[in-house]
């Protein structure tokens, strides 16, 4: 193992495991934690894996649930987050949620105890030292104004999406392919495609309005003082394009020019939604245009009203917030390390990942990859079959470049699930002749789940 050490800024849940998992393998770590030196507007502790918002980890069933799998894989790799929030779970039903406080107390005081450990209180303002071998930041959606600028000077981005839309995430099989059809807007290919790229679906004149009074009422996030977001003209959210008329979504992400319904050819749509395909597998489709800032319980509701997503299950729902993330498929290479400057690899929400566990996640990678690296061996990724290799695999490249035309940036953050793993095939069961909905779900999940724990474990 070299004597230089691994140098991790922040100590979010990201930060926090890959400290631990790198000095577990071996290698001595430092960590630089701003807080205690300074503050920032969301945390109010000064402890390691401070939980800002939620105190509920999300589901713990990892035979149907990606998240409950995500939490199985990183329990057999060791984590610290995972142990720490065993030890202070509460009771919250099919969900993991934890005592906040009790949990970060658990996580600083391992952290601060371990023996290959040091923990710096300083902020960091600027880039990571050029004698700084071997770094890892995991700084968050809260990285301080001067490494964000830093950051934003090395990998030539235009912007760091500090204020970022985010549509909706269906899974394919939920959409009605009865109603939806494939077409392109004139049938223009574009780069890469056929034609026949997008998911069209259809409303008439009564569905259109029915859907802009729903959204026009309905009930929307507040966000704090420094959350408050400015809207640009080119990415407004659809209840505020609403807002400003009737007809401004037929205007916009809803036009009907340019499609034509194979299935009703002489008639012509009144207002059309596309999906656009998210990822490689093409397991995951998202809502063109339909970035929000509704609230998530009348979100699934509002969007069933259009024609073919009654059924529709959301891998992610829409918002507008306050967020700090790298395009990572973009600057960061398979393992995580930065392209401009292959010492320093980022862990955690500012790599496109949302979700606390998602963080650590990426952080458990990285530190293990970081560790490996110091002792000048290499490390193989988990599989994308797993839920952690299927993490990486959306930060790393897994989704859909957006037209170069369009100027939009495709690259978005994301929670784990299903529609990231490839698909398993799953024999129907003797004697039944037609297999669908929630037996045949629940099949394919318990397929994939036992895959992944099975090639989890050939890989560690």
């Amino acid at each position: 193992m070299s004597n230089e050490p691994i140098h991790i800024i922040g100590g979010g849940l990201a930060g926090s495991e890959a400290a631990w998992q790198a000095a577990e393998a071996g290698a001595t770590v430092i960590v630089h934690e701003m807080r205690g030196v300074k503050a920032t507007d969301a945390h109010s502790t000064t402890d390691f894996a401070e939980l800002v918002c939620s105190n509920s980890f999300r589901s713990d069933d990892h035979e149907q649930n990606a998240v409950g799998l995500l939490h199985e894989e990183m329990r057999r790799c060791g984590s610290l987050i995972m142990r720490a929030a065993d030890e202070h779970k509460l009771p919250a039903g099919g969900a993991l949620a934890v005592d906040r406080h009790g949990f970060s107390a658990a996580v600083t005081q391992a952290i601060e105890n371990h023996p290959r450990i040091t923990v710096v209180r300083e902020e960091l303002d600027g880039w990571p030292p050029e004698d700084w071998r071997h770094v890892i930041i995991a700084t968050g959606p809260l990285t301080s104004p001067a490494l964000a600028d830093a950051i934003l000077a090395k990998t030539g981005e235009d912007s760091l999406a500090f204020f970022d839309a985010i549509a909706p995430i269906i899974h394919y099989d939920s959409i009605d392919h009865d109603i939806a059809w494939k077409q392109s807007r004139y049938d223009k290919a574009g780069p890469g495609g056929t034609g026949a790229d997008y998911l069209n679906l259809p409303m008439d004149r009564d569905q259109y309005y029915a859907f802009v009074e729903a959204l026009k009422t309905a009930p929307l996030h507040e966000f704090k003082d420094w959350e408050k977001v400015p809207y640009f003209d080119g990415c407004l959210p659809i209840e505020v394009m609403a807002e400003r008329g009737d007809e401004t979504l037929r205007h916009g992400p809803m036009k009907p020019v340019g499609l034509t319904n194979p299935r009703n050819p002489t008639v012509k749509p009144y207002a059309i939604v596309q999906l656009r395909q998210d990822n490689a597998l093409g397991s995951l489709w998202n809502m063109v245009g339909f970035q929000t800032k509704m609230r998530y319980g009348i979100q699934a509701e509002i969007f069933r009203m259009i024609p073919g997503l009654a059924n529709a299950q959301f891998a992610r729902l829409g918002g507008l917030h306050r967020n700090t993330f790298i395009n990572s498929p973009k600057v960061l290479d398979r393992d995580m390390r930065l392209k401009a400057d292959p010492r320093i690899r980022f862990a955690g929400q500012v790599t496109g990942v949302e979700g606390y566990v998602e963080s650590a996640a990426v952080g458990l990678i990285t530190g293990r990859l970081t560790a490996a690296e110091a002792r000048s061996e290499t490390m193989l990724l988990p599989p994308i079959t797993t839920a952690l290799g299927a993490l990486i695999g959306h930060v790393t490249g897994g989704h859909i470049e957006a037209e170069s035309y369009s100027g939009a940036r495709s690259f978005q953050p994301m929670n784990v699930n299903f529609g990231l793993f490839p698909e398993v095939s799953v024999e129907k069961p003797e004697g039944v002749k037609r297999w669908r909905g929630p037996e045949k779900t629940m099949a394919k999940r318990r397929a994939i789940t036992s895959r992944a724990l099975e090639d989890l474990k050939a890989w560690q």
